[in-house]
């Protein structure tokens, strides 16, 4: 005997999403496009509707079962990130460690030495710019906060910070566990 559940809105996905002054959002059906002094981002949605007026958008889910629930927060998030990122952008900051390790921008190509017996190239997308400080700091930014993730644990993912010594790629701040070698653990 099941009982019929009512429907609770999602807690994220109710919260309106405030448009600064220098953003604009176009709605054509689930095509959403926003465009600020940053540049512009557009993205697909699905199990959502939008209403608009002047300074915010409300994001309601098309139905009301469990998965449409999860949509509502998830797209609220997602046009909430594209406002920020063509206003405001997106940073991500990494750091290479260890002896001989060190990076180069060349074009639109970074150039890692990572302790291999090649130089790693690693292509970034023409939405990604870099920033590259005393030869082993990175700086990434794009106004796609998705994008940027994502080629940020793509290039962490060439050399991630081993537990020995704490050698690698890692993000600016990372905590990395060390271990003890085998000499530590052998009792005298």
């Amino acid at each position: 005997m099941a009982t019929e559940q009512k429907y609770i809105p999602s807690r994220v996905g109710k919260a309106p999403v405030e448009l600064p002054a220098q953003v604009t959002v176009k709605v054509d059906g689930n095509v959403v496009t926003a465009k600020g002094p940053l540049g512009q981002l557009s993205r697909t949605f699905a199990g959502v509707t939008f209403e608009q007026s002047s300074s915010q958008i409300l994001v309601h889910p098309v139905d009301q079962t469990r998965t449409g629930k999860a949509l509502h927060g998830l797209g609220r998030n997602l046009l909430r990130n594209m406002v920020e990122g063509v206003s405001k952008g997106y940073k991500r900051e990494m750091d290479v460690v260890g002896v001989g390790f060190r990076c180069e921008l060349v074009g639109q190509t970074l150039k890692l030495s990572i302790g291999f017996s090649h130089q790693v190239m690693f292509p970034l997308p023409a939405a990604v710019s870099c920033k590259i400080d005393k030869q082993t700091h990175l700086e990434l930014t794009s106004v796609d906060k998705e994008l940027l993730g994502q080629i940020a644990a793509n290039i962490r993912g060439l050399r991630a910070p081993e537990p020995y010594k704490g050698k690698g790629i890692r993000y600016t701040g990372e905590k990395v566990r060390t271990k003890v070698g085998k000499s530590g653990g052998k009792k005298k």
